[in-house]
């Protein structure tokens, strides 16, 4: 669990890290359209970027701190040993999709925007860099989920 608790560490410093960039970016936007009359060119599209990064990155920490949104109407009224399988397959099935989804579908999407040399509008950032995220939270999900259910 030690390797865990590192991985939980480092997402939440670098969340913070980006969702502290993304409100100096938005007010440095608003300051430069307002008071200085000319806004800033890069600021719309760095924002898009951060936010992409700060919801896929954070609903991979969320996953792993198990305080995503459930609805536990149904786990609730069953047994004990029942709620356990059934936990189990609800993780088998997230394993499942965020693997196909995130790491494959992620992976498929980094590897044609680099080969097509996609670059942002304003940043002139590669594409591939901004989705690499995907693969990335899709991995650190699925571990989680093996994690809670090696736990289990």
């Amino acid at each position: 669990m030690e390797l865990r608790k590192k991985i939980d560490s480092i997402l939440a410093t670098l969340l913070i890290i980006i969702m502290s960039i993304m409100v100096i970016n938005v007010l440095w936007q608003v300051f430069s359209r307002y008071f200085m009359g000319s806004p800033s060119s890069f600021t719309d599209e760095l924002a898009r970027y951060l936010m992409i990064w700060i919801g896929i990155l954070g609903a991979a920490y969320v996953s792993g701190q198990n305080k995503h949104v459930a609805i536990d109407v149904l786990p609730s009224r069953l047994k004990a040993t029942t709620q356990m399988k059934l936990r189990l397959v609800v993780r088998v099935l997230i394993i499942i999709f965020c693997f196909f989804a995130l790491v494959i579908g992620g992976s498929r999407l980094v590897y044609i925007t680099h080969v097509l040399d996609q670059n942002s509008p304003a940043l002139q950032l590669p594409l591939s860099v901004v989705y690499m995220i995907l693969p990335v939270s899709g991995l650190l999900i699925i571990y989680y989920k093996i994690s809670d259910i090696l736990k289990q």
